[in-house]
């Protein structure tokens, strides 16, 4: 009784650490979105953000990315920032009304940037910054609406808008979150201090290397659980014949 008692331990064993093991390996692409970083930027400055894309299939590569402005607050100025692999296009349309800035009479302002050429493995996320202002003082946040496009020709529409205190939606917009001169958590005006800038790369170099990191720690201890389950296991049925033998 002894011996099938430690055989059902090893068993159950070997069953918690394949389940442990399954969740470490995939609860982490499940909850991820498309996402404006840093999240908040000072209302009427400029600032430098990047729109954070990952990878949430494990068949497929993210091939394409199309961003859409908002376009009840247009930016008259909009700068990608470089990323090896990808190509950029920069789309801008005619305002109704014109806007002054820096003493000069503007009639037109982005409306989208789409992103090609380049490959996001599964697993993998990839960033893509720009430098957008002068952002409206007449607005708590920007939405953006992003469409992700997969080598297998899923379109991922991140489009759904978000309700204060309602249930996340399934696939929400990107959002920038507009707040009062000094209260900004991140961002900044590029033409006051372009040191900042240098600050927000070497973020989001350490961000990367960090993410990569926990995905790396996390299917790290599912292989474990597995294979302490599995010792487990052979444990149980090796104790089992020695004490069969023994009877005997």
């Amino acid at each position: 009784m002894t011996s099938i008692r430690r055989i059902r331990a090893a068993r159950a064993s070997l069953v918690a650490g394949v389940t442990a093991g399954g969740l470490l390996l995939f609860a982490g692409p499940a909850f991820a979105h498309v996402s404006v970083q840093p999240g908040t930027a000072e209302k009427g400055g400029y600032s430098t953000i990047a729109l954070k894309v990952p990878n949430e299939k494990d068949n497929a590569s993210t091939v394409k990315l199309e961003l859409t402005l908002d376009p009840k607050h247009p930016l008259v100025s909009v700068m990608p920032q470089a990323v090896p692999g990808w190509d950029v296009k920069v789309e801008k349309t005619k305002l109704d009304k014109p806007v002054q800035m820096h003493g000069k009479s503007i009639d037109e302002a982005v409306s989208k940037v789409t992103w090609t050429g380049g490959k996001i493995e599964p697993g993998q996320f990839q960033q893509f910054p720009l430098s957008v202002g002068q952002l409206p003082t007449d607005a708590d946040e920007l939405v953006f609406k992003a469409l992700q496009t997969y080598s297998d020709d899923d379109v991922v529409r991140w489009i759904d808008p978000s309700k204060p205190g309602g249930e996340e939606p399934e696939h929400p917009a990107p959002v920038l979150k507009l707040v009062a001169k000094g209260a900004a958590a991140g961002g900044g005006d590029h033409h006051d201090d372009d040191a900042k800038d240098d600050k927000k790369v070497t973020a989001t170099a350490e961000e990367k290397k960090s993410d990569g990191g926990s995905d790396t720690t996390a299917r790290v201890l599912g292989v474990v659980g597995i294979v302490v389950g599995a010792a487990g296991a052979a444990f149980g049925v090796l104790a089992g014949r020695r004490r069969r033998d023994s009877a005997a």
